[in-house]
């Protein structure tokens, strides 16, 4: 095992530990079967052809829930081959949330979407044996299990890495795998509240606010994809190049985007709050209400579109107003600017108004729903809405495959496996008959 020291204030999120193990080691024939040498053709055949930048890239997706497993798919939906590991009796909480319809998960559905699905209990010791013995075929591991979870297993980084020397293990948890909170259990608005991200949403003087949707799950997964590509970047530059440990904490994920916070807290001496709707960086940008009820975000902080807008609005003598003149004073007395604004807007219909913003070039947007996004043309002309096909539904809705690359036409992704779906699949790639299958079913391992 390795072990680990305190916590740095100076350490970089995701911390990345290298393999501990020997060149030449590798020298001695490990290497040529490495699933990122261009020459080996010891691999795992992927069910759909793929032209992704993450194309040959094979990941083992052991985590539960969100976070960890959506790194895993945006990988996915860039061609990596992303086998999804979960328990036999398919206890992924993710499996049990809403939306569900008949007993179908569709959150489950469209989050997985891309991967193949297999059932593992690796807390038995046949489950730690047959783990090991696929990890020389995978890339990546993904996991984020309480701190130390993996360890009492007898799946240790050394006897991850004895199995692998260039296995790459991720491991997403709410605080890392060091500090005082290491063990402690992750959820995203817990870690929303920790990183400082939650005391930015809200009223003035009122309760901190939630969203509707575990924002610090998505953040942690772009990381946990960025780490992913980072490393394969890494390994694929030089083929000798040992696996390392992934520390990715999704509290530390959310704070990495709040840049000014800590800089503006030691050389101002402020603290960041609520503020509704508006900013304390920059004005006018707010929240509006039409005469008709419909609310819309408009920002007009550079100079040049503070201009339009005055324009648009018939406003000129807001230019020469000695409050408004420049975006610093316009901070200063955002009270007196933005009631005017307001004010304006409440007076007409938001068809009159989106079509002066439109003509003033000056950046709005009606607040959308579902319904809204998928009927805006411009949506509708990029195909941000995809179709997956499903064995059940035929096909079920989701968000486009991002980034687009010009010239590249990527496959549409299949919805996420059923519970052990790949099983013979995936294990018979691995040499075991159905006899052995049978065998490990009976006694819970699969």
């Amino acid at each position: 095992m390795i072990r680990r020291g305190p916590a740095s204030v100076n350490r970089i999120a995701p911390m990345v530990r290298c393999a501990k193990h020997s060149l030449a080691g590798l020298r001695a024939g490990w290497h040529k079967h490495s699933p990122l040498n261009a020459s080996s053709r010891v691999c795992m055949t992927s069910s759909s052809s793929t032209t992704g930048a993450l194309a040959g890239v094979r990941i083992l997706d052991m985590a539960t829930v969100l976070a960890a497993p959506s790194g895993a798919t945006l990988c996915a939906d860039h061609g990596a081959d992303v086998v999804k590991l979960e328990l036999p009796d398919g206890s992924d909480a993710l499996r049990h949330m809403q939306p569900i319809r008949d007993g179908s998960p569709l959150w489950w559905k469209v989050a997985n979407r891309g991967k193949r699905g297999i059932t593992l209990d690796v807390r038995k010791p046949r489950g730690r044996a047959l783990l090991l013995s696929m990890l020389p075929r995978f890339d990546v591991l993904v996991e984020n299990f309480r701190s130390g979870s993996m360890d009492r297993w007898g799946l240790d980084i050394a006897t991850l890495h004895q199995a692998n020397p260039r296995l790459i293990v991720v491991r997403l948890t709410g605080f890392g795998q060091t500090g005082p909170y290491r063990a402690r259990a992750g959820f995203a608005r817990v870690f929303e509240a920790m990183s400082g991200f939650t005391n930015l949403t809200g009223e003035a003087g009122r309760a901190p606010l939630h969203s509707n949707f575990p924002v610090g799950d998505a953040v942690a997964g772009v990381f946990c994809a960025f780490s992913i590509a980072a490393e394969i970047a890494r390994l694929r530059a030089d083929s000798e190049a040992l696996g390392c440990e992934v520390d990715l904490s999704a509290t530390e994920a959310l704070f990495r985007l709040l840049d000014p916070l800590a800089v503006e807290h030691e050389q101002l001496g402020q603290v960041r709050h609520a503020v509704g709707n508006r900013t304390t960086y920059t004005a006018p940008s707010n929240m509006y209400q039409s005469q008709d009820g419909t609310y819309f975000s408009m920002v007009a902080s550079s100079q040049a579109i503070f201009v339009r807008l005055c324009q648009a609005l018939g406003r000129p003598e807001w230019l020469a107003d000695p409050r408004f003149c420049t975006a610093t004073l316009r901070i200063v007395h955002l009270d007196a600017l933005d009631n005017g604004i307001a004010e304006w807007f409440r007076q007409r219909p938001f068809a009159d108004i989106a079509a002066l913003l439109e003509q003033y070039e000056i950046p709005f947007s009606k607040v959308y729903d579902i319904r809204d996004i998928a009927a805006d043309p411009h949506f509708q002309a990029r195909g941000a809405i995809i179709r997956l096909p499903d064995p059940e539904y035929g096909s079920l809705p989701a968000p486009c495959i991002v980034p687009r690359v010009p010239g590249r036409d990527m496959p549409t992704p299949r919805t996420g496996p059923a519970v052990g779906e790949h099983n013979a699949q995936v294990y018979a790639q691995f040499g075991l008959s159905d006899a052995d299958l049978a065998d490990l079913r009976a006694e819970g391992v699969i």
